[in-house]
């Protein structure tokens, strides 16, 4: 093993001890394929190094009260559009820059489950989503204390299974097995997560929201096809507010792109096209005219 994937590992496992979930000296060593005498010796160099540790029978951790230990508790992942952006500066560096080999491996090496990296939250709701996370890879319940809904203004636990977030990790995800749905539950109404022993058992019934590139869901798995031609000002703009839109973007001309994808809804992208109307043509999408036609006349034209 070269010194270089000791450090990655032990990287990893200083990250595994500061998550809500518990790890055993087995666990640790299943996931990072090492031998338990291994995993001692590198806990033990943690200790040495001046770390803090609790150890039981059952659990291992890292105390953040540990000297030099900063920030490692206070991060999550990128979401896919933040991973993208970031990629996307990455590879705009030169492949001979050893600063960008050196920077994809460190990241990739660290943050192998969820994407490219992490950033720092709001802390407040830091805990929360940290708990939703470690629930989500290990497959496990949680319990949504006291969550507040918008539209029944009940305030009550939710028994769920999340299983994903949407941008930014403002809502998760989850399968709710008392009504047999799947819903969105938003982050900050959530005053507590606590992660149940219990692991997934209805893995089949959870639904993917499908998250179009204007970030609009739809929770039903029904999506519209839309085609537009926009000038250099709207490609820009469009490329600024939503990077995902790349991926659906073909040049046509000097000046002229085609934007081909499928939405959610007409919500997200109507708004951006009567934003930019003299830059944006609608091509054989007569749903999104009548929905801007009517949209106009509704909120616009009786004011």
């Amino acid at each position: 093993m070269t010194d270089q994937t000791k450090i990655e590992r032990i990287l990893r496992m200083m990250k595994m001890l500061t998550t809500n979930v518990n790890y055993s000296i087995d666990d640790i060593a299943d996931k990072l394929e090492l031998t338990q005498r291994t995993v001692y010796r590198y806990l033990d160099t943690l200790e040495n190094a001046g770390f803090v540790l609790q150890r039981s029978k059952k659990c291992v951790r890292l105390c953040t009260e540990s000297p030099f230990f900063k920030d490692i508790s206070q991060l999550i992942h990128f979401s896919e559009e933040e991973a993208y952006m970031v990629n996307q500066l990455i590879e705009s560096i030169a492949d001979t820059n050893l600063v960008k080999r050196n920077l994809k491996k460190k990241l990739a090496s660290v943050y192998h489950f969820h994407g490219v990296a992490d950033s720092i939250i709001n802390k407040e709701h830091n805990t929360a989503i940290h708990t939703l996370l470690d629930a989500i890879e290990n497959k496990r319940t949680v319990i949504l204390k006291n969550y507040a809904s918008s539209h029944t203004g009940d305030v009550r636990n939710r028994l769920v299974e999340p299983f994903a977030f949407t941008t930014n990790y403002v809502q998760v995800r989850c399968y709710e097995p008392e009504s047999g749905m799947n819903k969105m539950f938003r982050v900050s109404r959530i005053e507590e997560v606590l992660l149940q022993n219990e692991n997934w058992m209805y893995e089949e019934k959870h639904q993917h929201a499908y998250l179009d590139i204007f970030r609009m869901s739809s929770t039903n798995g029904i999506t519209y096809p839309i085609k537009l031609e926009l000038n250099t000002r709207a490609h820009n703009l469009l490329l600024e507010e939503f990077p995902l839109s790349e991926k659906y973007l073909t040049k046509i001309s000097k000046d002229k792109w085609l934007l081909k994808t499928e939405v959610s809804s007409y919500a997200g992208v109507g708004r951006f096209v009567m934003g930019l109307a003299a830059d944006i043509q609608i091509i054989d999408t007569p749903e999104l005219k009548k929905y801007i036609a009517d949209y106009v006349q509704q909120h616009i034209l009786q004011e």
